[in-house]
């Protein structure tokens, strides 16, 4: 790119920095400041974890800006703090994303599979190195206990940790970059901890692995507050091979702004609001944690790895990024899924060449995407395709998928009552449950009975023709929501199903019962069912088990019925005597 990095508009780069997108933020409505002080250890993220888990609609859940920080020591804070700011709901991760819902899923297939190089800024360009500390002025003052990190779960946190902290390392041999989202446990003003889960088999352990064989210490740089497009590639996972920088790019339709690091040899997002560059230790390891994970519990101390700081680089007027995690549904969560998703669809598709597949929801409330697994497909797949599905989706990572079910696209799979409710009737588990077994454990409360687990695969579709779902066709019910809106009552989140539709077995004679009943003719039905009788049968015989099939009460009979001419049940008690 050409233009000097200073003189770039968004039209230029294709993207916004943070702090154009905090600004679209507050233009949108989706940003609440807070300027009173607030205590970063006891107050911050239990304020906004309310709007997770208070009982408010997702839609109506915001960013928040904290102005005026403190700590319990009474410290006092320059640096903002943006929390929810990137994926708070949809429409701020959409915000970010730049394009639309329905979008999102195709341009993560397309940017995974068409990154752009990044374009390097010179260092003296690059706004990220306004402010540079190195050596002693990390211990007088100009270290990490400059930046006003939060406790995410306080009572069970052992420290401030980073959850917004992007960890970029480099592949020793290849060069390649990788770039994953770790927790980083403030230890000193120069040392950070570096927890790359294992189970997840992230870049950066994989990195530290290879920096390891060669008993070399591990080059890292830390990037707390990007472009958002760069902090939604930190949190993708993308083969080994591919930078999620140009991923990144490729996100935006635009190459990336980079630059060198002052201290270590990697390149670290230009518009970044802080680096933290150093080395981590390949031969020692050091106790971390508890911390509140995104698993709904506490991760017990566990040994970790550690990071010396060597600069810790700034903006003239940077804001720290703070994600809220822990128990789901979270921001860390919303960040995650759709990219989650779509990774899941095209390996289904794409990969696997399966046939009818429409979606793949990753459960996030309490369960935290990678446990609960719904896939979405067309009805009449065949079976073996629906099965290849599930066992596709066990496939794709060594923990994804606990409890894998199949669907068909009337069911919403982010309706857990929805998705119950096609396992009670869909689903017969004699047939279409099978447990796989010797599966990873994953992210999770370690297990010290069984460090194994598996899988259920739960094929929850319609197999055969059903009744109609027992609720008013849609056109009443639209009526309906017109008079509700017009009486001014509370506003309707419709969740589907919210009006009934057919599943096969309908045919034109109960539907003309159906019609006639809605025009108040109901009795003509009453005199044609009448007419019907016979004692050959059971009590709960279904009429489209016997001969007649299931013709209903329709418009082919004739209604020019008398009453007079029927049987009364008193004249059947007599002819059984």
């Amino acid at each position: 790119m050409s233009i000097s990095i200073a003189d770039q508009t968004l039209e230029d780069r294709g993207y916004t920095d943070l702090h154009e997108h905090i600004e679209e933020l507050r233009a949108r409505g989706l940003l609440v400041e807070i300027d009173r002080e607030i205590n970063k250890d006891t107050e911050m993220h239990p304020l906004v974890r309310w709007q997770f888990r208070g009982g408010i609609d997702e839609a109506d859940r915001k960013a928040f800006l904290f102005t005026n920080i403190t700590d319990s020591k009474g410290r006092k804070y320059d640096i903002p703090v943006l929390v929810c700011g990137l994926a708070g709901n949809q429409e701020i991760y959409q915000l970010g994303m730049r394009c639309d819902l329905k979008e999102l899923k195709s341009t993560w297939i397309n940017a995974i599979n068409n990154p752009l190089e990044p374009n390097i800024v010179p260092e003296g360009e690059a706004p990220c190195h306004d402010l540079i500390f190195e050596g002693e002025d990390l211990l007088n003052g100009n270290g990490l206990d400059s930046i006003p990190v939060p406790i995410s779960t306080p009572g069970w946190d052992n420290a401030p940790y980073f959850s917004s902290s992007h960890f970029i390392t480099k592949d020793p041999q290849t060069g390649i970059q990788n770039m994953g989202n770790y927790r980083g446990m403030v230890k000193a003003p120069n040392r950070l901890g570096m927890n790359p889960s294992t189970e997840l088999r992230t870049g950066g352990y994989m990195h530290w692995l290879e920096w390891k064989k060669l008993g070399k210490p591990m080059p890292v740089a830390v990037v707390i507050g990007a472009p958002p497009v760069v902090s939604f590639t930190a949190v993708q996972k993308v083969p080994e091979t591919v930078d999620e920088l140009s991923v990144s790019g490729g996100l935006a339709g635009s190459p990336l702004n980079v630059t060198k690091c002052k201290t270590v040899d990697l390149l670290v997002p230009a518009e970044s609001e802080i680096v933290i560059e150093g080395l981590v230790s390949t031969e020692l390891l050091e106790p971390e944690a508890p911390f509140g994970e995104s698993h709904g519990h506490v991760n017990l101390q566990e040994y970790n790895a550690y990071l010396d700081i060597t600069a810790i680089t700034r903006r003239k007027k940077s804001v720290m990024t703070s994600w809220v995690s822990q128990v789901t549904p979270s921001e860390s969560g919303t960040i995650k899924r759709p990219a989650y998703e779509a990774r899941q669809i095209e390996h289904l598709r794409d990969h696997l060449g399966i046939k009818g597949v429409k979606h793949v929801s990753t459960h996030e409330p309490l369960t935290s995407l990678h446990k609960l697994i719904i896939v979405v497909l067309e009805r009449g797949v065949p079976r073996t395709e629906i099965w290849r599905a599930m066992y596709g989706v066990a496939s794709l990572r060594q923990a994804e998928g606990k409890w894998i079910i199949a669907v068909n696209e009337d069911i919403d799979p982010d309706d857990t009552d929805a998705v119950f409710w096609a396992m009670s009737y869909r689903c017969k588990p004699h047939n279409d449950v099978e447990v796989l077994k010797h599966k990873h454990e994953g992210h999770g409360p370690r297990s010290l009975l069984d460090s194994e687990d598996s899988a259920v695969l739960i094929d929850a579709t319609l197999k055969e023709t059903f009744p109609p779902v027992s609720l008013p066709k849609r056109e009443y019910m639209e009526k309906a929501k017109k008079i509700w809106d017009e009486l001014g009552l509370p506003k309707l989140r419709p969740k589907a199903p919210w009006f009934g539709y057919d599943l096969g077995e309908w045919n034109k004679g109960l539907e003309a019962m159906a019609r006639r009943a809605v025009k108040s003719e109901y009795w003509t039905t009453g005199k044609i069912i009448a007419q019907r009788r016979r004692g050959d049968v059971p009590i709960n015989t279904e009429v489209r088990t016997l001969d007649i099939g299931n013709p209903g009460a329709g418009d082919d009979v004739s209604d020019n019925l008398n009453w007079d001419t029927l049987e009364d049940a008193s004249q059947l008690k007599d002819k059984d005597k």
